[in-house]
């Protein structure tokens, strides 16, 4: 059940395995993160009334994504010379594998791994999820964003950094433990709200670029072993 909070996690949970170099695990909590903001365009997509096949776990599931993305940030490093900005773009790319690799093995969707090339992999093929079990994957959203947040501060006080953002930051961890509390008991009970599916994805959108800014604030701990 790869929600981004739990790729969040992942990406924290390899930090003592990464070499020590300057925004290397930043970017690989980062590129951890990053895949699933194709939610944007099916946002988009579904809002304009367009086709949203081939938006989600495509483009940003690309192995050839991880290469643009090395390419891009090298390019970057190179024009500003900065071997900050080459190790992120590793680290970038390694997360976004890593991500890839989680949804293969612990999701129930398939991931477009050659995209362009149209050829869907999935090892859950067989699968069908119930839906009351499909409530609790969607709304686990809010929930894992909310561990993520307490592992970041559980680091930021072990580690002595980033103290000024641990208040904000138990605030927000609230915020993703009452949406998802009260968007499970919606969609088990009141399913038929209008807009409802409307507003938990905008509420999700806005929990993961939330989450996407607080680790960059919080790049000292993240990077901090």
């Amino acid at each position: 059940m790869p929600q981004n909070g739990i790729h969040a996690i992942v990406g924290v949970a390899t930090r003592s395995w990464m070499p020590k170099k300057e925004w290397l695990l930043l970017g690989l909590v980062l590129g951890n993160m990053f895949p699933d903001l194709d939610n944007i365009a099916v946002a988009v997509a579904t809002l304009t009334k367009a086709d949203t096949h081939g938006l989600h776990r495509t483009f940003t599931h690309s192995i050839f994504t991880i290469a643009v993305m090395v390419i891009l940030f090298y390019a970057v490093g190179a024009v500003t010379r900065n071997q900050k900005w080459n190790n992120f773009g590793m680290g970038f790319g390694v997360g976004i594998l890593m991500h890839i690799l989680v949804d293969l093995v612990a999701w129930f969707n398939g991931v477009e791994l050659l995209w362009p090339i149209r050829y869907e992999l999935n090892f859950w093929s067989w699968f069908t999820v119930p839906d009351w079990l499909q409530v609790f994957l969607n709304t686990g959203e809010f929930l894992m964003f909310g561990f993520y947040f307490v592992l970041l501060g559980s680091l930021a006080r072990k580690t002595s950094t980033d103290s000024g953002r641990l208040s904000g930051l138990r605030t927000w961890s609230y915020v993703e433990f009452v949406l998802f509390a009260v968007f499970t008991l919606l969609f088990f009970f009141a399913s038929t709200i209008p807009l409802l599916n409307t507003i938990f994805g905008l509420l999700y959108l806005v929990s993961l670029i939330v989450a996407i800014v607080i680790t960059i604030q919080m790049r000292q701990t993240v990077e901090t072993v």
